[in-house]
């Protein structure tokens, strides 16, 4: 009996000590929590009311939190009576595996903080990168998100981005649209030029200064192919593309100016009728 007493004794002991600190543990945590949420929110709307662009509020705003979890574990770990000899003993051990496991996901957080400090580009740009393309709409610690025209939505690791060339499709203000348009060898030269500048002028959303420009740009057997260049607003760069097309080939049409392509097709259509 002597010895079942003393088992139960020492187990209230045990129980009385360790069970403390679990409940003041668990106290913490739902109040570190809390207190996390809250100083969160104030941190994010001092962001809003700050000059920061909309990348470095995300980053910002991401490390903090970041940071107080870290916080939040450490005491946590301090409550529960782990020495932190051995916790540090135990980080020190596996670092060299963690840094194997997971040297991906560092390259990429180095890539998020270049991404931060040199800002390549930011929230709401349209960009190109390691044949990914489409709105930034988000950048994280990893990961960069990306939202493409027909409205896919793709990751992209910012470790790669920062180890690739990347085209910003909106970082000016204007751009300038280039097409071609094949032109038979039997058209007069000096015909074509002003049709197509004249269609280009009058497209909605060209712009005046730089003014458009069409020449020859190549012969390819009884081919003729002129470029016409354009400048636009940024903004509306894909409707003017798509209206500069229209008011090009309807004005070359119009001035009974052919395409070769059409030509073929006339004939064969006339040859199949013959037949």
């Amino acid at each position: 009996m002597d010895g079942m007493d003393e088992f139960i004794a020492k187990s209230i002991e045990i129980g009385t000590t360790s069970g403390g600190k679990v409940l003041l543990a668990i106290a913490v945590a739902v109040v570190g929590l809390l207190l996390i949420k809250l100083i969160t929110k104030i941190v994010n709307k001092n962001l809003e009311k700050s000059k920061f662009d909309d990348t470095v509020k995300t980053v910002i705003s991401k490390i903090v939190k970041i940071l107080l979890y870290l916080i939040l574990l450490v005491g946590l770990i301090e409550i529960l009576g782990v020495p932190m000899t051995s916790v540090a003993a135990l980080i020190a051990s596996g670092g060299l595996a963690v840094g194997l496991a997971f040297q991906g996901s560092l390259a990429n957080l180095a890539g998020g903080f270049l991404i931060l400090i040199f800002k390549p580009f930011r929230i709401g740009d349209y960009i190109h990168a390691t044949d990914a393309e489409g709105v930034v709409k988000d950048i994280s610690i990893f990961y960069t998100k990306l939202l493409t025209l027909d409205n896919k939505v793709v990751f992209v690791p910012n470790g790669e981005l920062m180890n690739s060339n990347i085209t910003n499709l909106t970082a000016e203000k204007k751009r300038r649209i280039d097409l071609d348009f094949k032109i038979t060898n039997d058209i007069d030269q000096d015909t074509v030029k002003p049709v197509l500048i004249e269609a280009a002028r009058n497209t909605e959303g060209v712009l005046e200064e730089p003014d458009s420009f069409a020449r020859l740009s190549a012969v390819d057997d009884d081919t003729l192919i002129f470029t016409v260049r354009a400048w636009c607003d940024t903004e509306k760069y894909w409707d003017v593309y798509f209206d500069l097309i229209e008011n090009c080939s309807k004005a070359l049409s119009e001035n009974g100016i052919d395409d070769p392509e059409e030509r073929i097709a006339v004939r064969i259509v006339n040859e199949k009728e013959e037949d």
